[in-house]
């Protein structure tokens, strides 16, 4: 059992963690309320924007362009995975590789080519020999739009290129404070299934009137989605991310204040005993004097 020196020194160092815990949380509720304003802002913005330009193209007749072709035959595909570059975030991460690991092993006739937002997940896919491509990064903490389309750019220049006949992105989609879900998302081709037109049809059996063209609106609403939806997703994934290790300081603060309070007990008690043994010395010494 430790004495009272070795415990006093553990308490030092748990009060210490103790200090560090409780501002990482207090830092990562701060940017977790920045981070959560920012997607909810945007989010809704992507979802209609990607609602409105289906029903367009759905009910768009002999419409083509580069970002809805299939490419059935085409067998090589991209992930675009959205990581933290930093730890002590709960199982932020490893959620994620599993996520990625359990989709690229189920599909073993694709060739899927990885890319990487952030550094942990793909040290983690590191170690089971994934192969790796490339590694973006953000100029501060938080994304721009800007910086999303140039990294849209990038890659879907492969698939127009037909170099991949599929573009995906993962990410943890921010939930709540205390959930978040790990997703791969398919964002090229934009395809509409045929069961989604027949409904889309029945949904809105008027013809629409377009202005300039439905080929002009399309052309240009079409790569704003690509843009939008992966910069909801980096932002998605930036607010799990704060809220991810805020809970994780959060219980740290709580074990180490639990620690705290254990080691003190103990010591205490070590102490009692320390000073019931003294003082029992000290009499059967009396004791022996007298007699």
């Amino acid at each position: 059992m430790a004495n009272v020196k070795e415990l006093k020194v553990k308490i030092g160092s748990t009060k210490s963690t103790l200090k560090i815990t409780s501002a990482m949380k207090l830092v990562s509720a701060a940017k977790l309320s920045k981070a959560q304003l920012r997607v909810e802002g945007f989010k809704p913005y992507s979802i209609e924007l990607d609602k409105t330009v289906r029903v367009a193209a759905a009910l768009g007749e002999n419409y083509k362009h580069e970002y809805l072709k299939e490419a059935i035959s085409n067998k090589n595909a991209a992930i675009l995975i959205i990581s933290s570059d930093k730890g002590l975030c709960g199982g932020y991460n490893s959620s994620l590789a599993r996520k990625v690991k359990g989709f690229v092993q189920a599909d073993a006739e694709t060739n899927y080519k990885l890319y990487f937002i952030g550094k942990k997940v793909k040290e983690l896919l590191a170690f089971d020999g994934f192969k790796q491509t490339k590694t973006f990064a953000y100029a501060k903490a938080d994304p721009s739009f800007n910086e999303a389309q140039l990294i849209v750019d990038e890659l879907a220049e492969h698939f127009k290129n037909d170099e991949i006949g599929k573009l995906y992105v993962a990410y943890n989609s921010f939930l709540s404070v205390i959930e978040f879900d790990s997703t791969v998302k398919q964002v090229l081709p934009m395809t509409v299934s045929g069961e989604e037109k027949e409904a889309l049809l029945k949904e809105f059996p008027v013809d629409f009137k377009y202005e300039p063209s439905p080929e002009g609106i399309l052309d240009n609403l079409i790569p704003e989605v690509l843009n939008t939806t992966v910069f909801t997703s980096m932002l998605d994934a930036v607010a799990a991310e704060h809220a991810t290790r805020m809970t994780a300081m959060d219980n740290a603060t709580t074990n180490s204040k639990d620690m705290i309070k254990k080691l003190t007990i103990t010591m205490n008690k070590l102490r009692q005993a320390a000073i019931t043994t003294e003082l029992s010395e000290i009499v059967s010494g009396a004791e022996s004097l007298n007699s």
